[in-house]
C-alpha cells in the first residue's frame, strides 16, 4: 500500500533563526539599571535636579494610583490632584531650599515676633491649596452629576490619593535637607555647612537602605522562604524574606558610616531598623491596592518593572515614620 504521507521539505541549515525577544529577567535587568542611574545621578547632581525629579516622579505616582482607581470604578478628579500635588512639591522644594525669604518675607516685628514669618508664611502657602480643595472637588462633582454617581466616593478618592502618595512624597524634601527651623539671626560661620544645605548622601543613605531591604528579602525568601507573611495580599513574601532583607538593611545601615560619618551609629541603625519594618509594608499595602482594583500592575511605564508606584511603594510608609523620628531629633 503505498504511503499517502506527503513529502516533508528538509530544513535548511542557512535559514535565519527567529528573532528572541529579551526575557523578563533581562528587560528587568536593563531598565533597572537605566532608572537606578537616573536616579542617582539626578540626585547627586544638586537640588535643582533632585527636585524636578522626584516632583515628576510623584506626579506620575499620583496619576497612576488615579487611574487603579478609575479600573475600580471610582471617578477620581485626577487632573485637579496631580495639579495641587506638583504645587504643593513644588512651594515645599522652593520653601526649603530658602527663595521664599525675598518673595514671601513679611516683617512681624511690631507684633512682637519677628520670626512668625519663618513658620506662619510657608505653612499658608503650602496647606492654602489644601483648604480650598474639598470645596474645588464638590464644585466638581456638582457639575458633573448625574454622569458620576458616587461623588463623595470621588472626592474621598481623590483626596486619599494625596494623602497616599503626594504627602509622603514631599517629606523627602526634609529629609535632603533639613527640618530644622533657622532663626534669623543665625550666624553661619565661615567654612561650616549651613544646616537647612542640600546634602545628596541622606537621599543616597535611604536608597541603599530600601535597596538592601528588596534585595535581601529576594535573596533569602528564594533561598529559604517556607512560611508566607500575606498569603492572602502577596503570596511570594515570606517571613524568612523579611528576615533577610532586616539584616542586610541593618548592615548596610552599619556600613553607611563611611558616607555619613557625622551620623551616629545609633541613628543610622534606627533608620535602617525604620525601612527594614516600613518598607515591605509599604509594598503589602500597594499590593493591597492592586489586588482591591483587579490589576496587576500600577503601570507599564518601566518595561519589566510595572509603574512608578511599584518602584516606589516602599517610599510611601518609610518617609512619613523618619520625618518624625526627624523631628523628635531635632
Amino acid at each position: 500500500m503505498p504511503d499517502s504521507t506527503p513529502p516533508t521539505a528538509p530544513v535548511s541549515s542557512n535559514a535565519p533563526a527567529a528573532k528572541r525577544k529579551p526575557s523578563n529577567l533581562r528587560l528587568r535587568l536593563i531598565w533597572g539599571i537605566i532608572g537606578a542611574a537616573l536616579l542617582l545621578g539626578c540626585v547627586w547632581f544638586g537640588p535643582w535636579t533632585f527636585g524636578l525629579f522626584f516632583g515628576l516622579v510623584q506626579a506620575i505616582m499620583l496619576w497612576e494610583f488615579y487611574r487603579m482607581m478609575r479600573a475600580g470604578g471610582y471617578a477620581p478628579a485626577a487632573w485637579i490632584g496631580v495639579g495641587v500635588s506638583v504645587y504643593v512639591f513644588a512651594i515645599s522644594a522652593i520653601l526649603k531650599f530658602n527663595m521664599y525669604a525675598d518673595i514671601t518675607r513679611i516683617d512681624f516685628a511690631t507684633a512682637g515676633n519677628p520670626g512668625w514669618h519663618t513658620v506662619i508664611l510657608p505653612f499658608a502657602w503650602i496647606l492654602g491649596p489644601f483648604l480650598l480643595l474639598p470645596v474645588l472637588l464638590m464644585l466638581r462633582e456638582m457639575l458633573l452629576w448625574p454622569r458620576y454617581d458616587k461623588p463623595f466616593s470621588n472626592i474621598g478618592v481623590t483626596l486619599a490619593g494625596l494623602v497616599y502618595v503626594s504627602l509622603p512624597m514631599c517629606l523627602l524634601i526634609g529629609l535632603a535637607y533639613n527640618f530644622a527651623l533657622i532663626p534669623d539671626n543665625y550666624n553661619l560661620s565661615a567654612g561650616s555647612v549651613h544646616p537647612n544645605a542640600y546634602d545628596y548622601r541622606r537621599v543616597f543613605a535611604l536608597l541603599f537602605l530600601i535597596w538592601a531591604s528588596d534585595i535581601g528579602a529576594f535573596a533569602a525568601g528564594k533561598t529559604f522562604g517556607k512560611h508566607k507573611m500575606a498569603p492572602r495580599i502577596s503570596p511570594a513574601k515570606t517571613w524568612e524574606g523579611w528576615a533577610g532583607g532586616f539584616l542586610l538593611t541593618l548592615l548596610v545601615g552599619w556600613a553607611l558610616g563611611s558616607l555619613l560619618p557625622d551620623l551616629p551609629l545609633a541613628h543610622r541603625l534606627v533608620a535602617a531598623g525604620v525601612v527594614a519594618v516600613f518598607a515591605p509594608l509599604g509594598d503589602l499595602a500597594e499590593s493591597m491596592l492592586k489586588r482591591s482594583v483587579g490589576v496587576k500592575d500600577s503601570g507599564s511605564i518601566m518595561p519589566g518593572h510595572g509603574g512608578l508606584l511599584d518602584r516606589f511603594d516602599a517610599f510611601l510608609l518609610v518617609l512619613p515614620v523618619l520625618a518624625l523620628l526627624q523631628l523628635l531629633a531635632g
